[in-house]
């Protein structure tokens, strides 16, 4: 295979396996769920020790399939389920702790991710071996466009996990084309086997969030009902909005708050497969928009719930995410449910966003409010868990609405609740013993710092240690692979660089889900536009002759202060056409100008595997640093951006000079 070929495919595999790997283990094992990104941590370090470790007489490309059949096997006969023993994980369904705890089996999946990397990565870097660097980098990148298009389309199509495992298992084959043996072509059977397994067992489908299993459980009045369970965890029950109402009466509270009120229209968010819905038709709703952000979930709710809800032809269905249906829907509502929202995996100190982040924040409620007719009505409901969460939801509705809303605590527990509220207080009817909301609660989530389930004020020790280990442990493998850290002090401009990218990336793709929703198809375009951006730097730096360093630095300090200047909430208040281009331009001229600045260095590299390993290595950081929006926003998570880039300027080297 020509040395351009081998490129393009390996950068290819390693992004696609990246990816793959970031569903497949989040779809079955619970504690990644609540460590959004240590898969991505993982893989970062891994392609960062293969190209240092291509710079040496060693060869790991050909364990990193077995390895990849190892942590498929140990997944698949050692299953994980929910670990209730930390108070700092919020839960939003019942399961039954089981497999092996989260101490073990983060490190174990964490070394396990960075092996499996390890090798593409360093077929990737032997490639680099005797190219220049900016068009080693350009392939390298026209290979991961390619790994993300692929991924993106088996999403759409929904495609079970074999194909994933078969598209990386024929590229490994090739890559080790000369080299295969026994043991490769075990594993390689081993994770097709599995995979295998996995997709033709009964009741087994993908959407693009979620492994979606469907099983029948006996309900309460003895006949069976369709559970559907997404990730491992269960998720709906499908049952008929007469039974709903009879065995769960908090399904009816909300139009017991607005009991007298007309439902021309209802609106509701998080519809799923139906059971909302049918109970908004039970009582009485003339036209009901049904929101939904999972297809399958949604598919499955068409074919099989016992009403029929989405076959009505008062209903009209859409595949969306809820906020971004708020912001684009000019329609009133007589009444507008938040119906059970969340994507189950939720976690009181992570950072990354989750599916129904930007509906919980005052900003989504306010959007609510400004949906509702005269005389309508807005309710929530969910198994909240905790009394603190409910009090800060409360509190939000009352910030927004100007009064207290009703809160009906249901159950023993009291983690369950209802909370509603009318457009005036005479709007609503609450129950006579509700006592009045605490005057001292914690403040509403915001679109900038959008932690519903964030409680404190410094970072939890949990992820302190946790990061903390994944840094330590990430150092002493660069120290094994790369010798005395002074060799790599000439590229310190390029693990600032990479860093400072990183943080940047977070926060376009935050900024995406907010102006356009949390689906799949926004974080697809979001990646593939910032590798474009990434790819347009690279070809402008190649073809045609740049500004001096220094001026190509000044220009990012511009965009960034031109993307802080321009808050979010500016750009919602937009039409969809102009907020587009507008969000374009805001989010990818940083990028691009930031790609320009590391091409025009990267070319200058006497060691180009070594220079890309330190920049990886340096966006691993910053995947750890982007916890600090937790305590800042995202917002300024700018701020600390233009501060990396100021010191990956000043510690450019001085043979480097800064008007090249």
């Amino acid at each position: 295979m020509r040395q351009q070929h081998r490129l393009l495919l390996a950068s290819g595999l390693m992004l696609f396996l990246e990816l793959a790997l970031i569903r497949w283990l989040g779809s079955n094992v619970v504690h990644l769920s609540y460590f959004t990104n240590f898969v991505l941590l993982g893989s970062f370090l891994g392609i960062g020790l293969g190209f240092l470790l291509a710079r040496t007489e060693h060869t790991a490309l050909q364990w990193s399939p077995v390895v990849l059949a190892g942590l498929v096997a140990l997944v698949t006969f050692a299953p994980v389920r929910i670990n209730r023993s930390s108070d700092q994980i919020i839960y939003f369904t019942s399961t039954d702790p089981s497999g092996p705890p989260a101490w073990l089996t983060l490190p174990l999946i964490f070394l396990a991710v960075a092996a499996v990397l390890l090798g593409p990565a360093e077929a990737v870097g032997r490639c680099f071996q005797g190219m220049p660097p900016l068009d080693a980098y350009r392939l390298d990148l026209m290979g991961s466009l390619a790994g993300i298009a692929a991924f993106t389309a088996l999403s759409f199509l929904r495609a079970p996990s074999l194909v994933w495992g078969l598209i990386v298992a024929a590229a490994f084959v090739v890559l080790l084309w000369h080299r295969l043996s026994v043991l490769v072509g075990v594993a390689v059977t081993v994770l097709v086997v599995l995979l295998f397994f996995e997709s033709t067992t009964v009741g087994v489908t993908w959407s693009p969030y979620y492994k979606v299993t469907t099983d029948q459980v006996p309900g309460p009045n003895g006949a069976d009902q369709l559970r559907i369970s997404v990730n491992g965890v269960p998720h709906q029950v499908m049952r008929s909005a007469a039974l709903r109402l009879q065995e769960e009466p908090q399904y009816g509270i909300p139009y017991e708050r607005f009991a007298g009120h007309r439902l021309n229209r209802v609106l509701i968010v998080g519809a799923g497969s139906g059971s909302d819905v049918a109970i908004a038709l039970a009582k009485g709703a003339r036209h009901v928009d049904a929101v939904e952000i999972d297809p399958r979930i949604l598919q499955i709710g068409q074919q099989r719930h016992p009403d029929h809800p989405y076959q009505d032809p008062r209903v009209r269905a859409y595949v969306n995410d809820g906020r971004a249906f708020l912001e684009q829907s000019h329609s009133t509502y007589d009444l507008i449910l938040f119906a059970l929202p969340d994507s189950l995996v939720l976690v009181s100190g992570a950072s990354a966003i989750r599916l129904e982040s930007y509906l919980f924040t005052k900003e989504a409620v306010v959007a609510a409010r400004d949906h509702l007719a005269p005389g309508g009505g807005f309710a929530m409901y969910n198994y909240y868990r905790e009394d603190r969460l409910i009090d800060r939801l409360a509190g939000t509705v009352a910030d927004v609405f100007g009064h207290d809303p009703c809160v009906d605590r249901v159950g023993s527990g009291g983690g369950q609740a209802v909370i509603a509220a009318g457009l005036t207080a005479g709007d609503q009817s609450c129950a006579q013993d509700q006592p009045p909301l605490a005057a001292e609660r914690t403040a509403p989530a915001t679109d900038d710092r959008p932690f519903v389930y964030f409680f404190g004020s410094s970072l939890p020790a949990l992820y302190l240690l946790s990061l903390g280990g994944i840094l330590l442990l990430s150092l002493l493998c660069v120290r094994v692979l790369s010798g005395p850290f002074r060799g790599m002090r000439a590229y310190s401009d390029l693990f600032f660089m990479g860093a400072a990218f990183l943080l940047l990336e977070t926060k376009n793709i935050t900024s995406f889900a907010l102006l356009f929703g949390t689906t799949w198809v926004v974080n697809a375009i979001v990646f593939a536009g910032v590798l474009l951006a990434v790819l347009l730097a690279v070809e402008t730096t190649r073809r045609r002759r740049t500004p001096p360093l220094r001026t190509v630095y000044v220009a990012i300090a511009a965009s960034l202060l031109v993307a802080y200047l321009v808050p979010n909430s500016l750009l919602l208040d937009l039409p969809l056409i102009p907020r587009v281009p507008a969000a374009v331009i805001l989010a990818f001229t940083p990028i691009y100008f930031a790609n320009v600045a590391f091409a025009k260095r990267f070319a200058t590299t006497e060691d180009s595997r070594a220079a890309f390993a330190v920049n990886i290595l340096g966006a691993m950081v910053g995947g750890c640093l982007e916890y600090l929006a937790l305590l800042t926003g995202y917002r300024n998570l700018l701020v600390l951006t233009a501060l990396l880039y100021l010191a990956a300027f000043l510690l450019t080297p001085r043979r480097v000079p800064v008007t090249r």
